[in-house]
């Protein structure tokens, strides 16, 4: 009986040289995926977020840059960043901070994307190649040898799976980052308006 590895490498094999750039194009989304799944992971949660606005709307302003020491969420640090400028358009500090982490979240996306696109594209070129493979072998040797025939569309039929399965693959951890970095994205900006208006009440010596 075959092995199951070797019986899919042979599958591969029979998709035609076009099952390259889909291999490249997989091995590229994992890679982005696995690093992406890391990164998030070591996202601690936001719960210091509401203590860091509160402590600033006191004035207390070491203890609250304090809560973001070791602390890896992006909010925290956009917070941080609009601390250390209390005194200097501390707003413009937390957007570029904003910026900053937002691009670090949404890295390898724009490559996932590309793979989703592309690698279908890929597919149906696959599509193309193995039935002008076949129509060749047609005009050449007539519809007497059927089994040559089929083998250009048994390529095409190959290649079009494996480009919709690595586009299917990765589209869904792609749509679960994308929204994981909206969702940041948000907390940021509400949070960053809730220390922008603390920084003022502490500056203009209100109680909280």
């Amino acid at each position: 009986m075959m092995d199951v590895p070797l019986a899919f490498v042979e599958i591969l094999i029979a998709g035609g040289w076009l099952i390259v750039p889909i291999l490249i194009c997989s091995f590229v989304a994992f890679a982005i995926m696995l690093e992406r799944i890391w990164y998030f992971r070591r996202m601690s949660g936001i719960k210091d977020a509401d203590q860091m606005v509160t402590l600033v709307a006191q004035g207390k302003f070491t203890e609250a840059l304090s809560l973001n020491n070791g602390n890896s969420h992006p909010v925290l640090r956009v917070l941080a960043a609009g601390i250390h400028a209390r005194d200097f358009m501390p707003d413009k500090a937390m957007e570029v901070a904003g910026i900053v982490e937002i691009s670090h979240m949404k890295r390898g996306l724009p490559a996932m994307d590309t793979v989703v696109t592309l690698a279908p594209l890929l597919g149906l070129l696959g599509t193309i190649v193995g039935m002008i493979d076949s129509f060749g072998i047609m005009a050449i040797q007539g519809i007497g040898q059927p089994h040559a025939v089929t083998g250009g569309v048994a390529e095409a039929l190959i290649c079009t799976a494996a480009g919709i399965f690595v586009a299917v693959m990765t589209l869904i951890p792609y749509n679960y980052f994308l929204t994981r970095t909206e969702i940041v994205t948000e907390s940021i900006e509400r949070y960053a308006t809730q220390t922008e208006r603390a920084l003022q009440v502490a500056t203009a010596g209100l109680p909280s």
